[in-house]
């Protein structure tokens, strides 16, 4: 599409469809999140509303998902809740499940539901950057039009839920309807006209029988790539002409030849079916709800130049000149010299659950349940070569055999994950005397997890494998399960008119981390109508996710490779990389409600969270650096070769990493909330005001350097931003609606690497402008960083609306509509950059490319229009 198509291509669906759509009936709106929603996550109590509760949750209604400009779950509680932070940018596979989190946590840290039952992992685990670790459910996979509302319980909760709710609870509440339905299209696209989105969705809802509901969601979306930057530092200079190592035949690469290939977000192809449904038989309820989802998807690696493959001196005896190989070999299909892989990833998905609730005896309830889910991800290198197979071919061919030849694809491997969960929850309420019943509470849970890598293909393993991504060895392959089994206990009681206290416990027994007693108390106390204040003390356990325990890996770039070790192999144990071990958590909160004036509710809550043996990413530990053999290089170099790992020699970065429960943290915030509704003459104004300040800081490195050094530390104490202030205005009168957000971001930090590190003739390191050096396990200093500053931003949503009739609504809107993006890394100043080197201190391979770790997207600005049919 050119620029904009995809909004024109909604607004000539609006014009198209809301004449034979003025005949359908109209509907009531969706309930508006006013603190009267009745709700079912952090308590067991029956009845209770948002406002009632003794520790914070926000409620976010259907309408206000509605108003999110991107179908997309990720974006409407990063643009909705203020504690939560979604990721903006992946790497290789990570760009495929991008994770969030609250209260700048891990997202493992976070527990996912659906209908309040446990939703299972992700199999892609990311490796790299501030979410190293995460193996959390893919929230993007849940469509938007499937939920009535949404959840979100800020506190530690792993008393009442389990391990993973440490920072909080998010609780994804399907839609139940018995008639009816909605069905919605969405075109949009960035400011520079790239990552053209189309998506289309559907809900409706069946009775069935007298006493039954089915209620069912289709969603499609597809999106094009974004990019970053342009040009290549390694072939042109700033200006676009060669740099004067480059040979002349590369003449086609200059200017603005390579200004759209350096990848951003991938090209998907998105398709999800949702299910729910129940029938009461009287007294008990039979229901099940589940999905099928399949994401398609490329992402474009780094640009590879000609040399890489076809000319390097390798070991052919001497240089090959561009005469003597098939040019095709380093001929993209994108007319250019060199080559830009894909990564192409395919993902299947389902779950479903079933259970039956209801009750039994003189007032007991009961909740049975069962949930199975499933997750397989095949992975392909495309459009690449294979450098050795290439050199051994063509020396083969000098001695009169064969020709020269290369794959360009391979299937590199991939993952299965799938967990079964089996829940019973008994409850019932007892007069004992107080003002209030006194709600006890009882249950267990049963769950098991299996985890598996699968084998790349010959070619995606023979030594290298093809360009950008190996495949997964025979080594790295292997299939992995636990199992846990947990027991609770509950009590809710009211000892008098306007106190309530909350306390539960709970016993959990893994099969290769032992057991555990957790527990939780949380109290609240009603002054008034007016003011009330509340708190909460709680412990938690989570244990490492096997994806943590076993993945095995090689992260490659253009010029480099750190391989991903699990921790507690041998391979990793040669480095101080020794088996993972649980988390241990202690959460406190505390807080007020106010209501000064009627319709005026004010909540501040403040928390504490220590987290001990937290598992994290170590560092990078290099073999070389900018070409250069580093101290310790060959411990290193044993260990690669006790894990069977073989790298290219030419490459200028070679490291190793893993993960540990190597640090203690301390994270401490407040949560603010304000709404207001405001009633004109002419409509009605809803005004609302969200902020959370979080600050996260280690309290013991037991590690300590090399294995977790400063920018590690960087990424668990500077990468979310301090604060993140939501204020909202949502205008409506008659038909015409408006939806203004101003989002106000903190500022995000993380250390970062130059390409090239340079020496004084006596070898030590120069330090160039607003470097310094990172010590070694020694006291030495060999180790050059910068601090790549995101400065804090403020970025605006807007959305316009108008009801053509009752049941078609058009929508035009921004998401960032002034095109923010994060800062371009500085240049490298008081040092001379080599030829073909990146002059960047964070070594950006592309000139004009933002920084990814910033808490908003590297795209800028996003523009779409919307139609709405309801039925």
């Amino acid at each position: 599409m050119t620029r904009f198509s995809a909004l024109r291509l909604s607004l000539i669906l609006a014009s198209s469809w809301s004449a034979c759509a003025a005949a359908q009936e109209p509907q009531q709106a969706p309930q508006a999140d006013d603190g009267t929603a009745i709700i079912v996550t952090g308590t067991r109590a029956v009845g209770m509303s948002a406002a009632e509760s003794a520790a914070p949750i926000q409620v976010l209604s259907e309408e206000a998902i509605s108003h999110v400009g991107q179908p997309n779950l990720n974006q409407v509680l990063t643009q909705i809740v203020p504690s939560f932070t979604a990721q903006t940018q992946g790497t290789d596979m990570s760009s495929f499940s991008l994770s969030a989190r609250l209260r700048g946590l891990s997202p493992n840290h976070t527990l996912v539901l659906v209908n309040g039952k446990r939703r299972h992992g992700n199999g892609i685990l990311q490796v790299l950057g501030a979410f190293s670790g995460s193996a959390a459910p893919s929230i993007d996979l849940i469509p938007p039009d499937a939920i009535s509302r949404v959840e979100v319980f800020q506190e530690g909760a792993a008393a009442v839920y389990g391990t993973d709710a440490i920072a909080g609870v998010i609780n994804f509440i399907l839609k139940d309807q018995t008639d009816g339905g909605t069905f919605k299209v969405t075109g949009g696209q960035y400011y520079n006209s790239q990552g053209e989105l189309f998506s289309a969705s559907g809900n409706v809802g069946f009775k069935l029988g007298e006493d039954g509901y089915f209620d069912l969601t289709l969603f499609h979306r597809r999106q094009d790539y974004t990019t970053l930057g342009k040009g290549q530092v390694q072939v042109t200079k700033p200006d676009g002409t060669l740099q004067p190592n480059a040979p002349a035949q590369w003449s086609n690469l200059t200017g603005d030849a390579l200004a759209n290939i350096n990848g951003g977000q991938p090209k998907s192809r998105l398709n999800v079916a949702f299910y729910n449904m129940g029938y009461d038989f009287g007294g008990v309820e039979l229901y099940s709800f589940g999905d099928y989802a399949r994401r398609e998807g490329w992402a474009k690696q780094g640009y590879r130049h000609p040399k890489r493959i076809c000319y390097e001196t390798g070991n052919l005896g001497g240089s090959v000149t561009p005469a003597a190989y098939d040019p095709s070999i380093c001929y993209s299909d994108t007319g250019v010299w060199g080559m830009v892989p894909l990564q192409h990833v395919i993902e299947d998905e389902y779950s479903f659950t079933i259970g039956a609730k209801g009750e039994f005896g003189s007032d007991w309830n009961y909740d049975l349940s069962g949930t199975y889910g499933y997750q397989k991800n095949e992975i392909w290198t495309e459009r690449s070569a294979h450098r050795e197979v290439w050199q051994e071919s063509y020396a083969a061919a000098r001695a009169g055999i064969g020709v020269p030849n290369t794959p360009d694809k391979a299937y590199d491997g991939g993952f299965r994950l799938s967990q079964t969960t089996i829940n019973a929850d008994i409850r019932r309420e007892f007069d004992v005397g107080m003002a209030g019943p006194l709600t006890f509470a009882f249950g267990g849970e049963y769950r098991k997890d299996m985890y598996e890598i699968v084998e790349g293909d010959f070619y995606s393993t023979y030594k290298t494998g093809v360009q950008s991504f190996p495949g997964y060895k025979s080594t790295d392959a292997g299939r992995y399960t636990r199992n846990s089994k947990a027991g609770y206990v509950n009590f809710i009681a009211e000892p008098v008119d306007g106190w309530s206290v909350d306390i539960a416990g709970r016993y959990e027994d893994y099969s290769d981390f032992g057991d555990t007693l957790i527990g939780k108390i949380t109290t609240r106390y009603d002054f008034s109508d007016a003011f009330a204040i509340r708190g909460t003390a709680s412990t938690g356990f989570r244990a490492p996710t096997l994806a943590e325990q076993k993945y095995s890996t090689i992260n490659v770039g253009p010029t480099s490779a750190v391989a991903q070790l699990p921790a507690g192999t041998p391979a990793a144990q040669l480095l101080g990389f020794g088996p993972l071990g649980p988390e241990k958590s202690k959460n406190f909160s505390g807080g007020i409600v106010l209501r000064p004036v009627p319709k005026l509710a004010i909540t501040v809550d403040a928390y504490l969270i220590k987290i001990k043996d937290r598992i994290t990413a170590t560092a990078s530990r290099n073999a070389v650096q900018g070409g250069v053999i580093q101290p310790g290089a060959a411990a290193i170099f044993d260990a690669l070769a006790a894990a069977g790992i073989v790298l290219d020699t030419a490459l200028q970065t070679v490291g190793v990493q893993s993960f540990t429960n190597g640090i203690d943290t301390r994270t401490w915030g407040i949560d603010f909330s304000a709404s207001y509704p405001v009633a004109l003459d002419f409509g009605t104004l809803n005004l609302s005001l969200n902020a959370n300040y979080n600050k996260t800081k280690i309290t013991n490195n037991q590690v300590g350097y090399p294995l977790f050094n400063a920018a590690s530390e960087s990424n668990i104490e500077d990468s979310t931003p301090d604060y993140k202030i939501v204020a909202s205005a949502l205008f409506k009168s008659g038909p015409f609606s408006l939806n203004l957000r101003e989002t106000y971001y903190g500022k995000t930090s993380m250390l970062v690497r130059p390409g090239f590190t340079a020496r004084d003739s006596s070898g030590n390191i120069v330090v160039p402008q607003g470097g310094f050096l990172i010590p070694d396990a020694a006291g030495g200093a060999n180790q050059l960083y910068f601090n790549g500053v995101v400065k804090a931003a403020p970025i605006t949503d807007l959305e316009a609306s108008y009801d053509f009739t009752d049941a078609v609504t058009f929508s035009v809107g921004a998401n960032n509509l002034f095109n923010k993006k994060p800062e371009v890394p500085k240049l490298l100043t008081g040092v001379t950059v080599p030829v073909g080197q990146s002059p960047y201190i964070n070594g950006s391979g592309a000139y004009d490319s933002p920084y990814g770790h910033g808490p908003y997207s590297t795209a800028g600005g996003y523009y779409y229009a919307r139609i709405d049919f309801k039925f």
